[in-house]
């Protein structure tokens, strides 16, 4: 139950910023929010008791037709204001109940992520998972989807990147393919529109490190938040996707964070910094190990390299991620550590000096995935690995301290790839669960209900479209 002084804290909030609307946002399963929206005037302190109801069989993953009444209840310490046209609102995000029970809804994907905090408490291991997660999006003047039978394909329009497929010309400024990484104006455009995200998310409670333009021409950007609490960083996740979105749609533009939508540039990861904390502690720290990493620290890394392939299915969750994660855009191509290589699936950054920098970077993980899930998903194999002291050298997967991309067959038994598809992820979460499992914080059936999901409206769907490479190929036989 919310306390009351959050809970008149937030209603006074409410009051003082003069909002007209109050909107309860909640994700569903895939990972996308949702909201019902209030008048302000009639919103109480009695909906943080008794919610509001919402049909849970319309929500991808949520519940059956003939069961779906489900409840919202907002957390009186995650909100934030928003622009709506010309009046502001203030927004809180969710959980999910069972209607007629009050009791918590075991597939809202942030009770897994309260349950994960509680199962690490218990532990013993640690007091609190620590994540950091880069916000990598690319910012398009336009984008134009293609979907009749007989006209299939989409078009991207970026004048920083030089692409306009009105004029197939280049207009002076423009950045050249991969040459975007912190860039600078006049050729990059999008120095104020960054700002004004960053402004956003910084009012809306999100502490930022800092924001830059990335490697793709093509209004490829990065937003980096500061580390927070497991459930908190989900919370900032879905917060800055939104902002950010909702800022470039006010100017006209389109932000996406699809992993891969352009051949031949690069994609966008979300990297996920992380590190335990025990008694106020960084115990990740350990002076003159291997990184500057204590052994437990290696014994996490060891159980993510281990499941690996599973944890992909819920970190890699879209068909397009697997197209990001090949040779020659930085993305890791294979599961192994090393200190400061990015082309590692685990990379330990080299300005380890103290304690208050002991961390690892999980690096194939992106935005299509739910992020209350993934970073769970995270834990809990690092967890397995501190239980089991896999030992991440022993297991064979490093440290690599060469260009991973430059051995000769990534196919090779020196080094296991990632999965090629997310059908290969899904089978290898399918035979790899227990981990996440332990203590309750994922169930079977929410695990069933992801794979089947992700086969029923992703996998099979895209498998039977004619892709247009496809045409090219196959035309002429």
């Amino acid at each position: 139950m919310a306390q009351k002084a959050d809970i008149n804290k937030a209603i006074g909030f409410i009051k003082k910023t003069g909002a007209r609307d109050v909107y309860l946002k909640f994700v569903d399963l895939l990972g996308r929010w949702h909201q019902v929206g209030l008048p302000a005037s009639n919103f109480g302190p009695e909906f943080f008791s008794k919610g509001v109801n919402f049909d849970g069989s319309s929500i991808p993953g949520f519940t059956r037709l003939e069961s779906g009444d489900l409840g919202l209840i907002p957390d009186p310490k995650a909100f934030f204001t928003e622009e709506v046209g010309t009046t502001s609102a203030v927004s809180f995000i969710c959980d999910c109940i069972e209607a007629d029970t009050g009791k918590p809804f075991a597939r809202d994907p942030r009770r897994v992520a309260e349950r994960a905090e509680r199962y690490l408490a218990k532990s013993g291991i640690a007091d609190q998972a620590i994540f950091m997660p880069e916000l990598e999006f690319n910012v398009f003047d336009e984008i134009r989807l293609h979907g009749l039978p007989a006209v299939t394909g989409y078009s991207v329009k970026s004048l920083e990147g030089g692409i306009d497929p009105e004029t197939n010309s280049k207009s002076f400024p423009f950045i050249a393919p991969k040459g975007g990484y912190h860039a600078i104006p006049p050729c990059d455009r999008l120095v104020e529109l960054r700002s004004e995200m960053v402004h956003e998310m910084e009012m809306a409670g999100i502490a930022v490190k800092y924001a830059h333009h990335e490697g793709g021409s093509a209004g490829q950007c990065e937003i980096e938040v500061r580390p927070a609490p497991l459930k908190k960083t989900g919370d900032h996740i879905m917060m800055g996707k939104y902002l950010i979105k909702t800022v470039a749609a006010r100017h006209g533009l389109c932000a996406t964070f699809l992993p891969k939508p352009i051949f031949g540039q690069p994609g966008n990861g979300m990297h996920f910094h992380q590190h335990l904390i025990k008694k106020r502690k960084n115990i990740f720290y350990k002076k003159g190990g291997y990184g500057n990493l204590s052994k437990l620290a290696l014994h996490y890394i060891g159980g993510v390299l281990k499941h690996g392939r599973a944890l992909l299915a819920l970190a890699c969750a879209s068909t397009n991620s697997y197209k990001r994660l090949v040779p020659g855009f930085e993305a890791p191509t294979c599961f192994v550590f090393a200190i400061g290589n990015r082309s590692a699936a685990v990379r330990i950054p080299k300005d380890i000096s103290s304690a208050d920098r002991a961390r690892i970077e999980f690096r194939p993980s992106d935005a299509s995935a739910n992020c209350y899930l993934s970073t769970t998903a995270m834990l809990m194999a690092g967890l397995d690995g501190i239980e089991r002291k896999i030992d991440p050298e022993d297991e064979g997967f490093g440290p690599h301290d060469m260009d991973i991309f430059g051995l000769a067959d990534l196919g090779s038994k020196e080094i296991e790839p990632v999965p090629f598809s997310l059908e290969e992820a899904l089978e290898a979460l399918r035979n790899d669960n227990d981990f996440l499992l332990k203590g309750g914080v994922f169930t079977e059936d929410l695990i069933e209900t992801w794979i089947d999901l992700k086969y029923e409206r992703e996998i099979r769907p895209v498998m039977r479209h004619p892709h247009p490479y496809e045409i090219e190929l196959y035309l002429d036989c």
